[in-house]
């Protein structure tokens, strides 16, 4: 062989030892900046391939966007990436980021479920962190099948969507997040129950959290929650109307659609859920009690109260009889004409020193 011919294949050689070199930095180096913890992407179903580039750029996930578009091209995984969501962390290479999205290596989200909310307000919150719109997650819950199939009704089923946090898959549709969370309160209810005396009146678990949804909208203050459980319970156990204000404002948000100071006129009102007007419990929870206000039902206190009012910081006062009622809720009053007289003394004085 000459020396010519020796040095061309030298040379051939050590080209393709360098486009080896090269392409092996394209697939294996690593493709993205310097970052703390992890960066993630959501990408819709049915999505084309530059929609994920797309998404990898405006997370700051791609240093070079090019490069991984000639991987995926090269290999055709760019026709085999699955939707979903995904987490990565600063130095995952183009193979990396590839890999994931084709095998569909998801990252499951964390969902917050809030205690003592509304549907549309709780739709408007999921629609935010699932890929299920907020109609879907409200159309779920209306689905009599789907309620059926959980061991209640529509007018029940938000009741059990248990406050908690939860991990999901972003793409979960709307009916399998509901029945997850509806199986998580199942376990819940009944790890709790086992270890309680229950509640002194008979109750179902329906009732149970119907009772327990009042409670939840009476205070925020757990200490006196299985107080007021029992209460209300007494009440039930001695045949007296509940007369619960919070049902009284669940009648009128589905009548007006929001939460407002009631007046002495809507204690008449003739809706199923006024409990100063229709004996015994309402149709159904007036929203999604905490695990709190569900263990103070099954764990009532045992009293004689009948009454309470609030004393304007959070908490309540307990009375047995309607003449101590009567002087506790005038009190209380009194307190909040002073707070109010007070609040339009400071808004006149602002006014008055901007003008």
């Amino acid at each position: 062989m000459s020396r010519r011919s020796v040095v061309l294949l030298i040379s051939t050689a050590m080209a393709l030892v360098l486009v080896a070199a090269a392409g092996a930095w394209v697939v294996l180096a690593p493709n993205t900046p310097d970052f703390e913890g992890s960066r993630s992407i959501k990408v819709r179903r049915g999505s084309p391939f530059e929609t994920f580039v797309d998404s990898l750029g405006s997370a700051h996930l791609l240093r070079r966007p090019r490069t991984f578009r000639w991987v995926a091209r090269v290999t055709g995984w760019n026709r085999q990436l699955k939707s979903g969501h995904y987490s990565f962390e600063s130095g995952a290479s183009n193979l990396d980021i590839l890999n994931t999205l084709r095998r569909g290596l998801q990252t499951p989200v964390r969902v917050t479920i809030q205690q003592g909310t509304r549907p549309d307000f709780m739709a408007r919150a999921l629609e935010k962190e699932m890929a299920f719109s907020a109609a879907e997650f409200l159309a779920a819950l209306r689905d009599p099948a789907l309620a059926s199939e959980l061991g209640t009704d529509t007018t029940g089923l938000f009741g059990y969507m248990l406050p908690d946090t939860y991990e999901f898959y972003w793409e979960t549709p709307a009916p399998a997040f509901v029945r997850k969370v509806k199986q998580s309160f199942d376990a819940f209810y009944a790890q709790a129950a086992a270890g309680a005396s229950g509640p002194f009146v008979p109750l179902s678990p329906a009732e149970v959290v119907n009772v327990a949804s009042i409670v939840e909208w009476e205070t925020f203050h757990e200490p006196e929650m299985p107080r007021i459980a029992g209460v209300y319970l007494n009440r039930l156990r001695d045949r007296w109307l509940l007369q619960a204000d919070p049902t009284i404002q669940y009648a009128l948000i589905r009548l007006e659609g929001s939460k407002r100071r009631l007046l002495f006129r809507d204690y008449r009102l003739d809706h199923p859920y006024n409990t100063y007007v229709h004996p015994g419990l309402p149709p159904g929870p007036v929203t999604n009690p905490s695990k709190a206000s569900i263990r103070s039902v099954l764990e009532p206190e045992r009293h004689g109260y009948f009454f309470f009012v609030a004393t304007g910081d959070g908490t309540h006062i307990f009375s047995r009889t309607l003449s101590e009622h009567t002087r506790n809720a005038q009190a209380y009053y009194r307190v909040m004409r002073e707070r109010r007289a007070a609040a339009a003394r400071e808004a006149a004085a602002a006014g008055a020193a901007e003008g």
